[in-house]
């Protein structure tokens, strides 16, 4: 028994140590800038009262040095408190600015005035001066104490960047609040060897003056010329509320340098104050786009989702998950997501747990091609809105299973089609693609089918149908951008398929917010296109991305042409002819009106197509061919428009 007991009183008494280190460990900083004011008050309080009997302690008057002497204790305890409501030890002095310069010069004089109070009450009279003297002292020595920490940090910092031979030389472009912090913050990091060696303003007012000790050396012209004279490596570009054109010319004017180049990536940071080292992120090839984001005024024709039942299919891609986000902060009943792939739908439906934990959601896992499924869903849960984004994409991977790519593209839109007209939703709208028009390869045209169908229906339902048509999305699985930012990380080389190909771009974002407001505007039959502005040259793209990485495009970073793959075009189009183009009330957004579907021609050819699909048919191009005439083999698009390029 009594060895039990001393064996729990050893436990205790480990447990008792182990807080105890633990305490001190984490206040240890505390405790010995603590232990400094100490020793600074008794030196403050010997030297006000030398210096003020001519620095001879012959001279001082016994009660003074008495009541001196005995007022230090007092002093002491009366500093700590003050500097503790103060918090001058909770502060990271090696990031000390004016504010904590103010607070230690007003809790020294706090603590000396209370100091002197109890002096008078307890100790006995000291010659007038002495306050004021000890209140210098004592202000001096914590500033020397606090600061000093900050000044031999930022030596040794120096020091270290200067012999380090992995140092990098940066310019920093944009002199104001944002620019301001991060030269400050790679000043202080122990962690960030950098050597900032200029900044660049385009406000001549700041040309020629000083951040930090680094000086503005001129305007955003000057960036090459500066760069090759301070051997810069890498350029952060530091002004988050910059207009997209100014900040297109600027990045194009630091791909001259060949330097690296990272940037903040917007405004909310500057709002927050919340302006760091981790923000910094490489430049993406929507900057470089040059022109201004689609600005859609969403929340003013969101109401129609609104305590609605919203059923997105492919809810875990690209464009679904974004649809699934944006609808889920406009409050509907309930958002259905529906999809084959478990592990995107998955992750999608934490971040909404998490984000929105008072949202009403289902997800579920289910095949588009699969129509007693598709029909038990509308049954069960009887959506107001259909949002149809599941379909195959990848057009060389649809060019090699043709027929994967009629029955979920195909087969998939009309059950989900069928399934809408027989339940009653309000409008359904479906995710198309530029590849539709003209198309070139077995994806574009079954998408182009896909449109058909949707017209198909809406001359007979009173289920609302549109769909919305738009080129390459910026970051989606799969897209040309994230393949090209991975093969420059590996050092090359970076492979395009033909040095003429040209792609229309656009944000997710931007994508989304067409679907969005082409769900508010449809009527019924209507294709939706945005204005993406002029097409992008892929081979520009890609020199732009390997120079903004401080690299030299088929220098230190080969590019290879690949050859195009089969059923890819040169050029893609967003409509055949603009003669029934009609505006709506965004002016990116524009209305394709078609001429009307052969309802029963195309039910017959149709059920040909679907039977085919099933049997596997080596054949399934010529009956695609058959509902969709202007399906053309990519070969021979190709080579009529190179020689159309070559007549101009």
């Amino acid at each position: 028994m009594d060895k039990i007991k001393d064996s729990d009183r050893r436990k205790q008494n480990r447990e008792k140590w182990s807080k105890g280190k633990k305490f001190w460990e984490n206040h240890k900083r505390a405790w010995l800038i603590m232990l400094v004011d100490m020793m600074i008050v008794v030196m403050s309080s010997v030297l006000a009262i030398y210096l003020r009997f001519d620095f001879s302690f012959s001279n001082i008057e016994p009660i003074f040095w008495k009541s001196v002497c005995t007022s230090i204790p007092l002093n002491i305890v009366v500093t700590i408190f003050v500097f503790v409501a103060f918090k001058l030890y909770s502060n990271l002095w090696r990031f000390a600015s004016f504010k904590e310069l103010f607070d230690i010069v007003t809790a020294c004089m706090l603590a000396t005035c209370m100091g002197m109070l109890l002096r008078n009450i307890f100790c006995g009279p000291v010659p007038k001066s002495y306050s004021l003297l000890y209140l210098f002292f004592l202000t001096l020595l914590v500033v020397i104490s606090r600061f000093g920490y900050r000044i031999v940090h930022m030596w040794l910092h120096g020091k270290r960047v200067a012999s380090a031979s992995q140092s990098i030389c940066t310019m920093i472009v944009g002199a104001g609040t944002a620019g301001d912090m991060i030269i400050r913050e790679l000043k202080n990091s122990k962690h960030l060897v950098r050597n900032v060696a200029c900044v660049i303003d385009d406000n001549p007012v700041k040309i020629g003056s000083f951040i930090h000790g680094v000086k503005v050396v001129g305007d955003r012209y000057t960036i090459p010329a500066m760069a090759e004279y301070y051997g810069i490596q890498e350029i952060i570009v530091a002004i988050p509320t910059m207009e997209p054109k100014d900040r297109k010319e600027i990045l194009n004017i630091c791909q001259q340098t060949g330097c690296k180049v990272k940037a903040l990536p917007g405004i909310y940071q500057m709002v927050t104050g919340d302006v760091n080292m981790t923000m910094l992120k490489p430049i993406e090839i929507e900057d470089l786009l040059g022109r201004d984001p689609i600005r859609t005024d969403i929340a003013s024709v969101m109401d129609y989702v609104e305590n609605r039942v919203v059923l997105v299919t492919g809810g875990g891609g690209s464009i679904g998950s974004e649809l699934c986000r944006q609808i889920a902060s406009y409050h509907p009943r309930q958002l259905i997501i529906l999809d084959i792939y478990e592990n995107n739908a998955y992750d999608l439906q934490m971040e909404l747990n998490r984000k929105i934990p008072e949202l009403n959601m289902e997800v579920l896992i289910a095949s588009v091609r699969d129509k007693i499924r598709i029909e038990s869903i509308f049954n069960e849960y009887h959506p107001d809105i259909v949002f149809h984004a599941a379909a195959h994409k990848h057009v060389p991977l649809m060019e090699k299973s043709p027929n994967e790519a009629i029955k979920n593209n195909v087969v998939g839109t009309f059950n989900v089609a069928q399934a809408a007209n027989k339940y009653h939703v309000k409008k359904m709208i479906l995710i198309s693609t530029d590849k539709a028009v003209r198309p070139t390869n077995i994806m574009g045209a079954s998408k182009r089918i896909c449109e058909m169908i949707i017209q198909e229906f809406s001359q007979k339902s009173r289920t609302e149908y549109a769909a919305v048509r738009f080129g390459n999305v910026l970051g989606s699985n799969g897209s040309v951008i994230p393949l090209f930012r991975k093969q420059i990380e590996a050092g090359g080389p970076v492979t395009i398929t033909h040095p003429d190909i040209t792609r229309f771009f656009m944000t997710i974002p931007e994508a989304v917010s067409l679907v969005l407001q082409a769900g508010a505007f449809a009527r019924g039959g209507e294709i939706f296109i945005l204005d993406m502005g002029e097409p992008v040259r892929i081979l520009d793209m890609a020199e732009k991305m390997i120079r903004l990485s401080g690299k030299v495009p088929n220098e230190d970073i080969e590019i290879q042409f690949v050859g195009l793959r089969p059923g890819e075009k040169l050029y893609e189009e967003l409509l055949i002819d603009d003669k029934h183009l009609i505006s709506t009330t965004n002016e990116k957004i524009f209305i394709c009106m078609q001429e009307a579907v052969d309802m029963e021609a195309l039910k017959t050819k149709m059920k040909i197509l679907y039977q085919a699909a099933s049997d596997e048919s080596t054949d399934i191009r010529s009956l695609v061919r058959d509902i969709v005439p202007e399906y053309r083999e990519a070969s021979v698009v190709n080579r009529e428009a190179e020689a159309a390029k070559q007549r101009n």
